[in-house]
């Protein structure tokens, strides 16, 4: 099976820590698994980290809690840095730089909650998918 690369939308990963059920959560659970590839970005961590900790999420996770998730996202992903901007490429700035990533980092997939925001990626060789979606593809899910 081909081993994918990826980039998650920051919708993804706070959807895996406000509930343990759902595709977002297993999607986390296999993101050491060697089943596909994550990248990263200085500024993807830092828009996790920024919309993780806002009090409103009411996520049952502490400031340390979280910084522990994404320095383990860190520790094991693929660690990009963006030298060019495609921006303004989408509608959402913050989509722009999950794009960018994805570009750089030569990814088959964003795995996102919010496809419509990111039409005509296609001309990237880039395909949105949900996380149920993506685990379907990697056979993790029926």
């Amino acid at each position: 099976m081909k081993k994918y690369g990826i980039v998650i939308d920051t919708n993804v990963i706070v959807s895996a820590l406000k509930s343990r059920r759902g595709a977002s959560y297993k999607l986390l659970t296999l993101i050491d698994k060697e089943k596909f590839v994550t990248s990263i970005s200085v500024a993807l961590i830092l828009e996790y980290e920024d919309v993780l900790k806002r009090g409103h999420l009411n996520l049952s996770l502490n400031h340390q809690d979280i910084d522990n998730i994404l320095d383990y996202i860190c520790k094991i992903a693929d660690k990009r840095e963006i030298f060019y901007l495609w921006r303004p490429h989408l509608k959402d700035p913050k989509d722009d730089l999950i794009l960018e990533l994805a570009v750089e980092a030569e990814s088959d997939f964003i795995v996102t909650y919010n496809k419509k925001n990111f039409v005509n990626i296609d001309k990237f060789g880039l395909e949105a998918l949900t996380p149920k979606e993506f685990l379907k593809k990697i056979g993790e899910l029926p």
